[in-house]
């Protein structure tokens, strides 16, 4: 079973992001649940969504401690929230930022990291830094754990307008092309 952590702020569609994802997973015959958290957050006020999945059905019903899986859809909500909080050795982190992998300062139990420029990305398409749809690409390519075809297909049953569908679909395309992807160590305790 895996266990993800979308983490980002206010308005950025980190909930979305799960819901998507989800519908993804489901369209690649796996068994999803998503847990969005949803509290008194504002606009710009850190945010959190979750989703475990997994080949088979899914009998845990609570919630997501130990994720092995973290995106960081914003680049500055590090500096508000412990985004490595509960991960155990092994953990992938996907992070937009417009560092290098190796320029981070990153805990010794990952496995791997993943960095994808997605504010840039989404300055571009969106004119706006909406990055969730660019890290669900990044999620594809770091993980295989979904395919981007499968992405658009939800995209696909989400309610964009045809202007915003194509938008989505070229962000999902970029995240997926302009991430770039390190293996780590992994084996230190966290």
């Amino acid at each position: 079973m895996h266990e993800l952590r979308i983490h980002g702020r206010g308005g950025q569609g980190a909930v979305l992001a799960s819901a998507i994802l989800a519908d993804a997973l489901v369209e690649e015959g796996r068994h999803v649940m998503a847990i969005p958290a949803f509290g008194f957050e504002r606009r710009g006020a850190p945010v959190v969504a979750f989703l475990r999945f997994d080949d088979k059905p899914i009998r845990r019903l609570t919630n997501i401690y130990k994720p092995g899986i973290v995106v960081v859809i914003d680049p500055t909500v590090g500096r508000s929230v412990d985004v490595f909080a509960g991960t155990p050795a092994g953990t992938t982190l996907i992070q937009a930022t417009s560092k290098k992998a190796e320029d981070l300062v990153l805990p010794g139990h990952l496995s791997g990291v993943a960095v994808c420029d997605a504010v840039h990305i989404a300055l571009d398409i969106f004119r706006r830094p909406i990055t969730n749809t660019i890290m669900l690409g990044a999620f594809a390519k770091a993980t295989g754990m979904v395919s981007v075809e499968s992405l658009i297909k939800a995209l696909e049953h989400t309610d964009f307008r045809d202007a915003g569908l194509r938008q989505n679909i070229e962000a999902v395309q970029r995240g997926f092309a302009e991430t770039t992807v390190r293996q780590l160590d992994g084996v230190a305790a966290a």
